[in-house]
């Protein structure tokens, strides 16, 4: 009890005394009344004095257990805070592990530090060991039992920390050691994920009687008994000490750690409270003035009650103005149906007052007539409660004109004071100009699909007319040089043969400008297109007749230079074909500049960096050309950017689009002392992917 209880207290007491003495001196009068009197008057007070220094002592001795109690709740912080530090310290060491041996040096060190950490163990995904690390302070715990006698509690707990991705703590167990003796024991299993992937555990052994010494026993063991316990009151451990013939108060506390729950118990013993000179005096004081504490209560009463009307005045005008302001509607009912209240917005939402809206049952005013049967069915269901509360729905009411708008409405249950359900709250919103926006909004969207699919078309057809320019070209230079060679009527077998292989390549080119138009066409609808595993060699190749036919327009000489041993790579195989001679063109055309130097054009292909997973392929093209200037090398890859009075601006740009759909990255830099080289990367397949 607090001392304004025994305030509050003392001048009841001092009233029922008087009263009692009141009604003895009428009952007994005479010398010997008077006398039964007196002693029934110091018998009461000394009652009153017994019982006021009882409830002292209580008061004090509840101060005691308080203070012990938070003491346990101080522990129990403590603890939890140690157990996150070594959380983090365990994702250090996750994170910080190249290989066994520095694991190894980092856990010892770790275990060092700590005397309640008895063993560290690294774990894969399967929950096999790794690497695992014992305290150099202390002989192994686990020389006695095997490791994997003990190990179902801890596959529970890594199980645990895999569905939460944190830190999860196993169930204590006893663990016989070498000395004869045993202790108590509890895992914690800590996840180890690296990209969002689980690569292994960390398990770490705790001692629970090193955790009271290294952690509770400095500060909390010097006046009270430190342990662990069951649920049920069974010890796990204990340190501390206590002192003898003293009283003993008692504080429990859980430790609520993911996976487990331990039990912290405080026992003290502490001296009992001193009744003299203290209590004593504090009663004779509070006697003395408890008759003019009685009127300054009854003042300070009056006043608070005066204050209290006056705050809940102020909170109701408050309330009153904060619903009016509201642009929601609000709209309160019974249990039966019957509108009790309606704010402002409500009303002039649905054009009706406040006074034509309370006391409505339905149908109501603002339900429009066509939909006042579908209306009726929904209300009932409503005040039956089976709809869950809280959950929007959207209706339609009609204004005092006529007019119909579209609302949300969203209900709960109101709940009086007492938690008992007195009706329903609803608040209803006006979104008829929301749906109006959203409609514009959805014909605006429209518009623009119909401008992108124009754009599209558009970009397709330029797209079409830059890369067919090569195979129609090529057809047209193998027909003139066919009717040329026709033109002789005594023409060799030789000539002949040279036709039929010039009508071959119309053929081949005739084919190849329909799979570019194919190609071209899913690369601007974005569709995915049909990769297929084709070796670098082929793909130069393919393209070597038409690089060659302008090579010798342009009396450039072409060099392919090949890598031993290259793995295929993954790719379009057209769509690269394309970039291969958009690349070898530009690179040509660079060097149809008068110059004492020799045109060379060099095609290489050479494997660019690899791991396990991922390989690639690097093709380059080489001119010795004039080199890009520093204006034009802003702007390169910009569409219809060009240089050239003939070109379209198209090709650069389709050719890095080409390979970063591919995955790989083109870039281009100078070349000592004179030239351009473009390179450009492609996924290559790795020989186990195509074993398998």
């Amino acid at each position: 009890m607090t001392p304004q209880a025994l305030q509050r207290l003392i001048p009841s007491l001092k009233a029922r005394t008087l009263a009692w003495w009141q009604a003895l001196e009428n009952a007994l009068p005479g010398g010997r009344g008077r006398r039964s009197l007196w002693s029934a008057l110091i018998a009461l007070v000394m009652a009153v004095l017994v019982t006021l220094v009882w409830l002292a002592g209580r008061y004090e001795a509840s101060q005691l257990q308080a203070e012990l109690e938070r003491d346990t709740a101080n522990a129990v912080s403590d603890l939890r805070t140690q157990l996150s530090r070594h959380v983090q310290a365990i994702q250090g060491l996750q994170s910080s592990h190249p290989s066994e041996a520095f694991w190894n040096l980092e856990a010892q060190a770790l275990l060092r530090d700590n005397r309640d950490m008895l063993r560290i163990e690294w774990r894969d995904p399967s929950l096999n060991l790794n690497q695992s690390a014992d305290s150099p302070l202390r002989s192994p715990v686990f020389e006695r039992v095997r490791r994997t006698e003990t190990l179902s509690d801890t596959q529970q707990a890594c199980l645990q920390a895999k569905r939460s991705s944190g830190p999860s703590y196993s169930r204590s167990y006893f663990l016989p050691q070498t000395d004869g003796l045993g202790m108590e024991v509890m895992d914690m299993c800590l996840p180890n994920t690296q990209g969002g992937l689980l690569v292994g555990f960390t398990v770490l052994t705790y001692g629970l009687q090193e955790i009271i010494n290294a952690r509770l026993g400095v500060g909390y063991g010097r006046r009270n008994e430190v342990s662990f316990t069951e649920p049920d009151g069974t010890r796990l451990a204990i340190a501390g000490s206590q002192t003898r013939g003293l009283r003993i108060f008692t504080a429990q506390q859980l430790v609520d750690l993911p996976g487990n729950t331990l039990v912290l118990r405080l026992d003290g013993r502490r001296g009992e409270p001193d009744l003299f000179p203290n209590v004593l005096t504090a009663l004779v004081t509070a006697m003395s003035i408890a008759l003019v504490t009685v009127m300054v209560l009854l003042a300070k009463d009056s006043r608070r009650r005066l204050k209290a009307e006056n705050d809940l005045a102020e909170a109701l005008a408050f309330r009153k103005a904060m619903e009016d302001s509201l642009v929601t509607g609000l709209r309160a009912r019974d249990l039966e149906g019957r509108i009790t209240y309606v704010n402002p917005a409500f009303c002039q939402m649905v054009g009706l007052a406040a006074e034509q809206l309370t006391g409505q049952l339905a149908p109501m005013p603002y339900w429009p007539p066509e939909m006042v049967d579908e209306y009726k069915q929904r209300h009932a269901v409503r005040l039956a409660g089976n709809a869950p509360p809280r959950e929007g729905f959207e209706s339609v009411f009609m204004r005092a004109d006529g007019t119909r708008f579209e609302v949300l409405i969203i209900e709960a249950p109101l709940i009086s004071v007492q938690g008992q359900q007195t009706g329903w709250m609803g608040a209803v919103i006006d979104i008829s100009e929301q749906r109006r926006i959203e409609e514009l909004s959805r014909a605006s969207q429209e518009r623009l699909q119909a401008t992108a699919r124009l754009a599209t078309v558009g970009e397709m057809a330029s797209l079409l007319s830059h890369e067919l320019n090569q195979p129609l070209a090529a057809i047209a230079s193998y027909a003139n040089g066919s009717l040329n060679l026709l033109k002789d009527p005594a023409a060799l077998p030789q000539t002949l043969d040279d036709v039929h292989m010039a009508l071959r390549r119309i053929a081949e080119q005739a084919g190849r400008a329909g799979k570019v138009i194919n190609s071209v066409h899913d690369f601007v609808r974005r569709r995915d297109q049909a990769r297929e595993a084709v070796a670098p060699e082929a793909l130069l190749d393919a393209i070597a007749p038409l690089v060659n036919l302008q090579a010798r327009k342009l009396q450039v000489k072409v060099h392919t230079r090949f890598e031993s041993k290259l793995p295929p790579v993954l790719c379009d195989r057209t769509m690269v074909e394309q970039v291969l001679l958009n690349l070898a063109r530009n690179g040509m055309q660079a060097m149809d500049q008068p110059s004492n130097m020799a045109r060379v054009l060099v095609l290489q292909v050479r494997r660019a960096a690899s791991n396990a997973e991922h390989g690639w392929v690097e093709f380059s093209v080489s001119d010795v050309g004039v080199g890009i200037a520093d204006d034009v090398e802003r702007q390169l890859f910009t569409p219809f950017f060009t240089t050239k009075a003939e070109g379209m601006g198209l090709g650069l740009s389709l050719c890095r689009t080409v390979v970063e759909q591919h995955g790989g990255h083109l870039s281009f830099e100078p070349l000592v002392p004179r030239g351009t080289v473009f390179r450009f990367t492609l996924p290559a397949v790795l020989l186990d992917k195509i074993a398998a």
